[in-house]
């Protein structure tokens, strides 16, 4: 079902719509759950698509990257965190998307609608298809994980929001490495200003002076919307921008 559909989005409709069926729900196995998980690696981050990058990572491929950035906080955060529980929260964080899909800023659907999508099918995994795995905590415990990356309070939820907008950063220069020059995904670099530790917010600016020698190297004019101070195409900066704000927050706010 189409973002933009009339009919009000359902999650059990959404299952039932699975070529082979749903997985089977109250089994005491979790390989039904394991079944749903290879949606994960088959659905694509849907961003790019507008771009032209059809054949681009999929929603696993930007979870499984975060999981493995996690581990390398440097000594200033990892004193301060529960690595192992950081890089659990990058592992389940999109898990919803295996039935909601990638809804990007740019799909017309609300803050709070997309919210609501997602709970939805949490709860869908939570009660339906672990309910009755090792008596229900497992499934638990995937929730309260996600709902904690999703209230965006504790440090650890704080620093796997910021790992989730490098990944976003560096899949967006590598793209563009890709296409030698040709693809302008400065659209993108907007979510650079949202990160808001300073350990990560090193990692983004290496990316970024990387990105920018890289275009220099290639005498091409790229859009760069994380610099106030860039006039490239104003105007198309101004509606993306309020498009994303209420995706990931106004004044620093993690919301993503």
């Amino acid at each position: 079902m189409s973002p933009n559909s009339e009919k009000p989005w359902a999650v059990e409709e959404v299952a039932a719509s699975i070529i082979g069926g749903a997985p089977a729900s109250g089994s005491e196995s979790p390989v039904p759950f394991f079944h749903m998980l290879q949606r994960l690696k088959t659905t694509k981050r849907e961003g790019w698509r507008r771009f032209g990058v059809d054949q681009g990572e999929s929603i696993a491929d930007h979870m499984y990257r975060m999981s493995l950035i996690t581990m390398f906080a440097p000594p200033s955060l990892s004193s301060r965190l529960n690595i192992p529980h950081c890089t659990k929260m990058a592992l389940v964080h999109d898990m919803a998307e295996a039935l909601v899909g990638d809804i990007t800023p740019m799909d017309g659907v609300s803050k709070p609608e997309k919210s609501r999508r997602e709970s939805t099918t949490m709860d869908y995994f939570v009660n339906g298809l672990l309910g009755n795995v090792n008596g229900g905590m497992t499934g638990k415990e995937i929730k309260a994980i996600w709902q904690e990356y999703e209230d965006s309070v504790t440090l650890e939820s704080q620093f796997v929001h910021d790992v989730d907008k490098i990944e976003l950063i560096l899949q967006m220069f590598e793209y563009e490495k890709s296409k030698q020059g040709k693809l302008d995904l400065g659209e993108f670099t907007w979510v650079a200003t949202k990160i808001m530790m300073p350990e990560v917010k090193a990692w983004s600016d290496a990316v970024m002076k990387e990105r920018d020698e890289f275009w220099k190297a290639n005498g091409g004019v790229h859009t760069d919307f994380s610099n106030e101070g860039d006039e490239t195409k104003s105007e198309k900066r101004e509606t993306h921008v309020a498009n994303l704000n209420e995706y990931y927050g106004k004044d620093g706010e993690n919301r993503s």
